[in-house]
């Protein structure tokens, strides 16, 4: 009985993987290993490892970094899951360049925020709630679960224009070089970060910011 339940078990995620390719979607993430990923300006996977399916950050762990994909995408849709502990602090960074004179993704790579609404310090402007393009826009409404629960993401990146959306709600659009951009880049803090979104190409980073956060059901369909 074991044998035919993990037989069936097999056949569901091969379709579940066939499916995706068919449609587009090339998974990033297997559920079952880090392959694919790695920490950022580092060799394997650091604090994050594979629980329960999903790709999951332990902050006591040693050799704490955010992972990035092996891969660099330009123009795309991300899609995932992600969850976080309560007062937790998140990120989804894309557009990284990574390169050892850039200490953290975050110095080129655009953020969308992910974060405990509730209970996160990083609460107290419309810009860092979740769903946010971090510190430039605010998500147009709130639609973030609650922490310890699921909340499903879309990320659209076609010639610079960025368009989010959380729990199946449109959240964010911009066009990159814009006047609303340069608007939104001048009041924020990355207005004199040289490498700042200056990578049409990138790597896409899942943020390691001290608190338990998992990523599952990974997958990007390039344009």
């Amino acid at each position: 009985m074991k044998k035919l339940l993990l037989g069936m078990l097999a056949v569901t995620a091969l379709h579940y993987s066939s499916s995706a390719q068919t449609k587009g979607w090339t998974t990033l993430f297997d559920g079952k290993t880090t392959d694919g990923w790695h920490a950022y300006n580092k060799q394997g996977a650091g604090a994050w490892s594979v629980v329960d399916g999903a790709l999951q950050l332990d902050p006591n762990a040693p050799d704490q970094a955010d992972l990035v994909t092996d891969k660099e995408y330009e123009n795309y849709e991300l899609a995932l899951d992600w969850k976080i502990a309560e007062g937790g602090n998140s990120g989804i960074i894309f557009g990284v360049h990574e390169d050892p004179s850039l200490g953290a993704t975050y110095l080129s790579g655009i953020e969308m925020q992910v974060l405990d609404n509730e209970k996160a310090e990083d609460n107290k402007k419309a810009n860092h709630l979740a769903g946010s393009l971090y510190d430039m826009k605010a998500p147009s409404k709130s639609v973030a679960k609650p922490a310890g629960e699921w909340n499903a993401v879309k990320i659209r990146k076609d010639n610079g224009h960025l368009t989010f959306w959380l729990n199946g709600s449109k959240i964010i659009d911009v066009q990159m070089g814009s006047a609303e951009w340069q608007e939104l880049l001048n009041n924020s803090k990355f207005k004199t970060w040289k490498d700042f979104a200056k990578y049409p190409k990138g790597h896409i980073a899942l943020q390691d910011h001290s608190a338990v956060i998992a990523f599952r059901n990974i997958k990007l369909k390039q344009l």
